[in-house]
């Protein structure tokens, strides 16, 4: 006869999302269940590199009488040994699985799907999320049981917070020989937000009944109406909704004018794709998502629009869970480069304003230490709104002038390469992803993309030019010093006419 064994728990949630009131619930329900419990902590890192892993064991007093001695309850969880495994958030389930806490002979595995992106994600020069998809393959493939469900999403919708659908979740899965009573019966004994607590709890244990749920298998479309819906249901399917979501996002960053000139400017990509594509629509679909980013690019009009919207005041007071009368103060840091506020002046303003002189020496002392801004407040808000207004001259700025020439030369480029090699014009497009960000990251990323536009030429007259673009592309993307890309065009010496090359287009 084996001898009698704890129930082993491994909780992994980052801050704030109530992993600690979690284990509690646990232990009260286990110790009001006739089991001795044990909980410790290992607390994770800031800026979203770990979670804090809770580990619970779970002993039946009755086989403790039965030994006639108490149990030796372990410290930390150990690998091949754990029978429920509870994530909050689809990479800390990712993490569970690399450190082998989830076996396929043991281990139920109860994981929300959404995401909270990583700092490696998040500072990536090019996408550099984690595939949500083979992270939700992995979890089913590792465990002898995988629950997933948005529980983010439940708790948003309940009122309360990710814990308490995941308890639902522990309780819905029977993992432990505990009734659901006995759960809801802990989060009534805590006696702190109890009614919304319960609520999400209801909420996980439902979705714990149902199948695992992936990650986005319904994809949401961007509705846009009004005279240019027809015009985009003109784009090839494959591109259709990337072309959707770029009318969309110029709406509402500059108006409807804008959102057609994006139209219009795709026009000519369109018809290169028909005539010389493989009917993917890779080219149209590609060039649709970075011309979007890159006519509604950042600038000081555009951060402080957004900073003054309704509806993120709406959510920061949800964020920080303020209750009706409560006062909360926003304060934001700026910090306008001299460049920034004349890349916003007219051109020929702003232009005078990047010369050497006493003028932009005096501007440049004023910004120097930057400016906290409270935008709750009366003073904040006129400042930030009076910035925002600047929306309307936005066609007559300085950095307008310059982003429409680089998009109409790129535009230019690809349409021109594309009878001939339609790989790289495809390559191309995808290129100008190194164009984004301000200030140095964005100087940065102008230097790497000229230096691949000028091997293109070369590239264009070589059969595997686009997989060696292809390459180069990846290495430019693969950190911000450019030291991969380096690397890259030393071995392949296609950089010597190309070194010293002024930034240009291919057309050039």
């Amino acid at each position: 006869m084996a001898a009698p064994r704890p129930i082993t728990i491994a909780i992994l949630a980052m801050g704030g999302e109530g992993g600690g009131v979690l284990a509690d619930w646990l232990v009260d329900v286990a110790e009001h269940g006739a089991h001795l419990a044990q909980v410790t902590s290992v607390p994770g890192v800031a800026q979203r590199t770990g979670a804090t892993v809770y580990y619970l064991e779970l002993f039946a007093e009755q086989a403790a009488r039965a030994a006639g001695r108490d149990p030796v309850l372990a410290l930390m969880p150990m690998p091949g040994d754990i029978d429920l495994v509870v994530a909050s958030e689809l990479m800390e389930a990712g993490r569970a699985i690399e450190r082998g806490l989830v076996t396929p002979e043991r281990t139920t595995l109860i994981a929300s799907t959404h995401r909270v992106y990583a700092m490696t994600e998040k500072i990536a020069p090019e996408d550099g999320r984690v595939d949500a998809g083979r992270l939700t393959e992995a979890c089913r493939l590792a465990a002898k049981r995988f629950i997933g469900a948005d529980m983010a999403a439940l708790a948003d919708a309940s009122g309360s917070v990710i814990s308490a659908v995941l308890l639902g979740a522990i309780a819905s899965a029977e993992v432990l020989p505990f009734g659901r009573t006995a759960f809801e019966a802990a989060v009534r004994r805590s006696g702190v937000g109890v009614k919304a607590s319960l609520a999400a709890f209801a909420a996980g244990y439902e979705a714990a009944r149902g199948d695992a749920m992936a990650p986005g298998q319904a994809a949401a479309t961007t509705p846009v109406d009004g005279p240019l819906a027809a015009e985009i249901e003109r784009f090839s399917a494959p591109a259709r909704e990337l072309v959707r979501a770029g009318v969309a996002r110029l709406i509402d960053y500059q108006d409807l004018a804008y959102a057609r000139e994006f139209l219009d400017r795709l026009v000519p990509v369109a018809e290169a794709d028909a005539r010389h594509g493989d009917g993917s629509g890779r080219l149209v679909a590609e060039t649709a998502r970075e011309l979007a980013l890159a006519m509604a690019y950042e600038d000081t009009v555009r951060v402080a629009e957004l900073k003054i919207r309704p509806d993120r005041f709406a959510r920061v007071r949800a964020e920080v869970r303020a209750s009706d009368g409560q006062i909360v103060e926003i304060a934001e840091f700026l910090h306008p480069r001299v460049e920034e506020i004349a890349e916003t002046l007219p051109a020929a303003l702003g232009r005078r304003l990047l010369r050497p002189g006493l003028v932009r020496r005096a501007i440049e002392r004023l910004t120097r230490s930057g400016k906290v801004v409270k935008t709750t407040s009366v003073s904040g808000f006129l400042l930030l709104y009076a910035v925002a207004s600047l929306k309307r001259f936005r066609r007559g700025s300085l950095r307008f002038a310059a982003e429409m020439r680089s998009i109409d030369e790129w535009l230019a480029a690809i349409v021109r390469l594309a009878p001939d090699n339609f790989a790289l014009a495809a390559e191309f497009a995808e290129a100008r992803t190194l164009l984004k960000g301000y200030g140095d990251t964005r100087a940065r990323g102008q230097a790497r993309f000229a230096r691949l536009v000028a091997l293109v030429p070369a590239l264009a007259a070589v059969p595997t030019g686009a997989a060696t673009f292809a390459r180069l592309r990846k290495a430019a993307l693969a950190d911000e010093e450019g030291a991969a890309l380096e690397r890259e065009l030393a071995e392949m010496q296609l950089d010597r006419g190309a070194r010293d090359a002024p930034a240009r287009t291919a057309a050039e």
